[in-house]
């Protein structure tokens, strides 16, 4: 039974490497408060009944997902990510060669995504709170580990 561990936002360290980029995208970065999700594209298991009620797991080997990045309006960030886009969006050669790896160093979380290509560029707003920008990137494969907070 785990009692009086503390997550915080401040431990998370995010960084974006590929052609063109090195940056970070966790704390400090002028992130959103809804922050960085990692998600899996498929479950990695279909389950098949038959029909006696026998049944078989099928372990699917993807690891493809999806990393969506959410920062304020006024956060650098939002400069360099868009000249990293212009720039691989340019040539093949260049796409989806980015890598994403968060850490979140008092639980010793440490996800890798590589093979990461910009979705898009963000749907931008102008209103009268300045919001967030939402930058969102395929990922070819995703792997990690979840620690434990102490």
């Amino acid at each position: 039974m785990t009692t009086g561990s503390t997550y915080s936002f401040l431990d998370v360290s995010c960084s974006l490497v590929g052609p063109g980029i090195a940056t970070t995208l966790g704390n400090e970065a002028g992130s959103a408060e809804e922050g960085i999700s990692i998600e899996l594209q498929a479950d990695k298991n279909t389950m098949t009944t038959g029909a006696d009620g026998g049944y078989m797991h099928s372990l699917h080997a993807a690891n493809a997902g999806t990393v969506t990045v959410r920062l304020l309006k006024t956060s650098p960030q939002n400069q360099i990510l868009m000249a990293a886009y212009n720039a691989q969006r340019i040539s093949s050669s260049l796409w989806g060669k980015n890598v994403i790896t968060l850490i979140q160093s008092n639980a010793d979380d440490a996800i890798v995504c590589t093979g990461c290509a910009f979705v898009r560029q963000p749907n931008l707003e102008y209103a009268t709170d300045g919001g967030t920008n939402t930058w969102t990137f395929h990922s070819g494969k995703i792997t990690g580990l979840l620690g434990a907070y102490s």
